[in-house]
């Protein structure tokens, strides 16, 4: 049976559904090697993930997912193999929490001002009790307007109200993609550009391979096979390492946000090419 790593998961220390424990057990269960954990601008998910990891044989990746504005649209940076236990690098990411959580009241504003009355409370109140700093964000919103009424699905919410082409998208001011890569890099991790295809962006591609990208995430659910072979090739031409993940988030309702753990996945060997380029990294900057 092929070795299969997902690198592209969340649980509920961000907008997932499962604790890192089921996470890493339901990756078991799908036959993984390795996962690894990529909360939206936290690290508090990872250790409870390992310590799972250590029980049931599947290997756990330390990663995050950073949240970056460039040119008024929402990019997404990868980090992999940062040092997590840092201070110096949780008091950064804190910093960018604090930009999402007023995100969420530009939004939840926006929202009332189309006659849509929820609140800030509402959407507070999807914080899972054993996740204390748990990230509340755009599927948290989503799931209040599903139970208004307002929206079928999550996918409908996203695509009327809270998707970069909806009416109650905002987006306040957040740290570059460079800056991403920069500060992944300074605490000895591997930046990877994730799911190119949602941005409509692709000038930023060889801007950030002159930063030093190391990856991009080729392979994804939302990617069709013609956008996957044209990020293949982009890819190739900027010596940037191929990626793959599933963008894991859980059911909402019946249905998968995004999609099931391993639905896309890299093999061992693309896997252990990006450890040793963490290894690198992780030389570089000691």
């Amino acid at each position: 049976m092929e070795r299969r790593v997902d690198l592209h998961t969340h649980t509920t220390a961000s907008d997932g559904i499962l604790t890192p424990e089921k996470v890493v057990r339901r990756a078991a269960s799908k036959g993984l090697l390795a996962i690894a954990i990529t909360d939206h601008d936290t690290v508090s998910g990872i250790e409870e993930a390992q310590k799972t990891g250590d029980e049931v044989g599947v290997e756990i990746l330390p990663g995050v997912e950073l949240s970056t504005l460039w040119k008024g649209t929402e990019v997404h940076i990868l980090g992999y193999g940062i040092d997590f236990h840092n201070t110096e690098f949780k008091r950064l990411l804190e910093k960018q929490r604090n930009v999402r959580k007023m995100r969420n009241e530009m939004m939840i504003a926006r929202l009332n001002d189309l006659g849509i009355p929820i609140t800030l409370a509402e959407v507070n109140a999807r914080k899972r009790p054993e996740m204390k700093d748990l990230n509340v964000g755009r599927p948290h919103i989503a799931e209040v307007l599903m139970e208004r009424g307002v929206v079928s699905s999550v996918t409908e919410a996203f695509e009327r109200f809270l998707g970069k082409d909806g009416m109650a998208y905002v987006t306040p001011k957040r740290i570059s993609p460079l800056d991403a890569i920069s500060l992944v890099h300074q605490f000895g991790g591997a930046a990877v550009l994730a799911h190119p295809g949602l941005y409509d962006q692709d000038e930023i591609i060889p801007i950030l391979a002159e930063q030093q990208l190391d990856g991009m995430e080729v392979d994804y659910p939302e990617h069709n096979e013609k956008k996957r072979t044209q990020y293949r090739q982009l890819a190739e031409k900027y010596q940037l390492l191929q990626t793959a993940g599933s963008d894991f988030h859980g059911e909402r309702h019946g249905k998968m946000y995004h999609a099931d753990i391993g639905s896309d996945y890299v093999t061992y060997q693309v896997y252990l090419q990006l450890k040793k380029r963490i290894q690198r990294l992780n030389h570089m900057h000691k």
